[in-house]
């Protein structure tokens, strides 16, 4: 895939540990290592647009890729311009658990934190 674009700088896109470290039990529970972490961007939402995460095994050639502990996290070329200078993250709270996107991209986000606008 030579069209695919890797990202070494943490400040481009930023995956912490905790986001690593669930994709890869996730990863290994599904007991399949060719699943990364798709974070996309879509519009919709209370805030005009919304993130969402899913797992695929597919790198398109206008993918960027941002590896970490072995696992990668994938985001498409759409969504990339959106989520510059973010960090996905993992959080287990009272809330639930749940993957999350902190943008300083956004002017506004909702209550849910899944939604934003720019």
């Amino acid at each position: 895939m030579s069209g695919v674009v890797e990202v070494q700088s943490p400040y481009v896109i930023d995956f912490t540990d905790a986001a690593a470290d669930k994709v890869r039990s996730l990863v290994e529970e599904e007991e399949n290592d060719q699943l990364k972490l798709r974070v996309y961007v879509t519009g919709g939402g209370c805030s005009g647009f919304q993130y969402g995460f899913t797992f695929d095994e597919t790198l398109n050639d206008d993918d960027t890729t941002v590896e970490k502990q072995g696992v990668t996290l994938v985001v498409d070329s759409l969504s990339y311009q959106y989520l510059v200078g973010s960090t996905v993250d993992y959080l287990e709270g009272l809330e639930g658990s749940r993957f999350v996107v902190n943008n300083p991209n956004a002017t506004t986000t909702c209550g849910c934190g899944s939604s934003f606008s720019i």
